[in-house]
């Protein structure tokens, strides 16, 4: 039975009764099964250096089999949409069954609303417009301001359609779009240079983020930074109290924090939350969700890659731990409803607990308040890469935006500074939280066992006391 959501299943022709029937065979004895197939189409463009320096199209199909009994998956894939390969493919994930007896879990539940319009991003513009944004672009960065020495912009898009088969006869179906751009300066004074970037995306088709009034204003943004950075002095060092700005800098909560209320890692007990459930693991006043239910957001899906209608999960209330990030196999063996969070890159890759949209709720202060209540510290405004340790829940993120702050006044912009901390005990050294929650312009790419997916992250201004900073 067809979901109803979409009509794009992929476009080569594969016997679906035939697949059932051996998906079906396949999961006898088993917990839980899926066939996911896939149809992607995507494209790239980078202007570089005054030119076009690359412009990618990429078309790929195939499918993932899964055969999941007790902790133990199967897992077999090809990118022929064929019938014998899904023969092949069932005979050899069928191998992790049990000579037990087992009931294969209900299907998902379908879902009764779509999160964004299936719009074909590679359609329309046609090629010659993108390429001539993109010179439009660098011409703009470099008449804004004659400092400006080198341009980089990029766009991105595609199109993934998806079928998920369940052993029943259950099928469901989401054609999901999705679009980025992002530009970056490089501007030059008296020898020396500094950059800054800036970008944006989401389930959306281009248009939405090349009118002239938005990459004008990515283009603003990146030359902003770049400027800024050109005044900045070498970042002290030593433990001080900070001023997170809001947004993008959630991304430092999604990594610190987020993965480690993944449900695979809390199940084995490798998450430094494991355990933890109903007790404070944050100051009060820091509520954090994961939210995949928000319409053309990066991280959001009408449904997760196992079928399963994404939600609104609540993980951290007003400090109290309430909740993991589950998909379907986790979810079963801890007992507890999945959430809508089996997610995979590919149907190259199993599916596994991923974060969609997460964020820290909004607070009571005011953001001007909360910066200048702080003596002396820093006010990180943007980060770049960073890891983390799970286990510990240990971080290091370099900041690409900072300043000084004294007696609640910034002083100065500061460069090569890093943030160093662990998840759990800057939760607890929240002292403020804004009530300026923003989320991210759409650019956020999560990895996680040499998987990528799509995510958003966000949060309102937040202080913290007592992290450590690295200095240049």
């Amino acid at each position: 039975m067809a979901d109803g959501l979409t009509s794009n299943a992929p476009a080569a022709e594969l016997d679906y009764a035939a697949a059932q029937r051996l998906l079906a065979d396949a999961a006898h004895r088993a917990d839980d099964a899926e066939l996911f197939v896939e149809d992607s189409r995507s494209e790239s463009f980078l202007w570089d250096d005054g030119r076009l320096k690359s412009a990618s199209y990429d078309a790929s199909q195939g499918f993932g089999l899964r055969v999941v009994s007790g902790e133990r998956t199967g897992y077999s894939h090809a990118s022929v949409l064929e019938t014998d390969a899904v023969a092949r493919a069932a005979e050899a994930a069928a191998s992790v069954r049990s000579a037990r007896e087992a009931t294969i879990d209900v299907a998902p539940r379908r879902a009764n609303r779509r999160l964004y319009a299936d719009v074909d991003p590679i359609a329309a513009p046609a090629f010659t417009d993108k390429t001539a944004l993109l010179a439009e672009i660098d011409a703009y960065c470099r008449a804004r301001d004659p400092s400006v020495v080198q341009v980089s912009v990029s766009l991105a898009g595609s199109r993934r359609a998806v079928t998920i088969l369940r052993p029943d006869g259950e099928r469901f179906e989401d054609a999901r779009p999705l679009v980025r751009v992002n530009v970056s300066v490089t501007v030059e004074r008296d020898g020396r240079r500094e950059s800054g970037s800036s970008g944006a995306g989401g389930r959306e088709p281009y248009e939405v983020f090349i009118a002239p009034d938005r990459w004008k204003a990515l283009a603003d943004e990146a030359i902003r930074i770049a400027r800024v950075n050109l005044d900045a002095v070498s970042a002290p060092a030593g433990e001080m109290d900070v001023v997170l700005g809001p947004g993008w800098p959630g991304v430092l909560l999604h990594e610190a924090v987020g993965h480690g209320l993944e449900g695979d890692f809390n199940r084995k007990g490798t998450s430094a939350f494991a355990g933890m459930l109903g007790q404070r693991v944050a100051a009060p006043g820091v509520t954090v969700v994961d939210d995949g239910t928000m319409e053309n957001r990066r991280g959001s899906l009408t449904i997760d890659d196992e079928g399963t209608p994404t939600g609104r999960t609540v993980l951290i209330e007003d400090g109290i731990l309430k909740g993991y990030l589950q998909d379907r196999m986790n979810a079963r063996l801890m007992g507890v409803a999945p959430t809508g969070n089996g997610r995979r890159e590919s149907y190259a890759h199993r599916p596994m607990p991923r974060m969609t949209n997460t964020f820290m709720m909004a607070g009571a202060h005011d953001p001007a308040e909360i910066l200048g209540s702080l003596k002396k510290g820093v006010f990180a405004v943007n980060f770049g890469g960073g890891q983390v340790d799970i286990t510990s829940g240990k971080f290091v993120f370099q900041c690409t935006e900072a300043y000084l702050v004294e007696e609640g006044r910034i002083v100065a912009p500061i460069k090569g500074a890093t943030l160093i901390g662990d998840g759990p005990s800057a939760l607890t050294r929240v002292k403020m939280v804004g009530d300026d929650l923003k989320l991210d312009e759409g650019v956020g790419t999560c990895g996680k066992e040499g998987q990528s997916v799509p995510v958003g992250v966000g949060q309102p201004t937040l202080y913290i006391t007592g992290l450590t900073i690295g200095g240049a």
